[in-house]
């Protein structure tokens, strides 16, 4: 996905869950620029990176030419 089309906003709470899961702030840069996109519902969308040793995922919405980033999860 090319993000240079759209206004990417980042919300404060994506780094206060960074910070209290253990991860740096830059694997959110990482995993939404070479993470796999996973579309769900009608503006949902995820950005999931998987490593060896865990998944990051980025949850957010895309609506029109804003995506907004709400949250970052860790996977299995």
């Amino acid at each position: 996905m090319d993000l240079s089309r759209y206004d990417v906003i980042i919300k404060r709470h994506v780094f206060e869950r960074a910070m209290q899961r253990g991860m740096h702030p830059d694997l959110i840069e990482d995993t939404l620029l070479k993470g796999k996109v996973e579309r769900f519902g009608k503006h949902g969308i995820k950005f999931v990176s998987k490593g060896s040793k865990r998944t990051i995922i980025c949850v957010g919405e895309l609506v029109g030419y804003k995506l907004k980033i709400v949250t970052i999860e860790e996977g299995n």
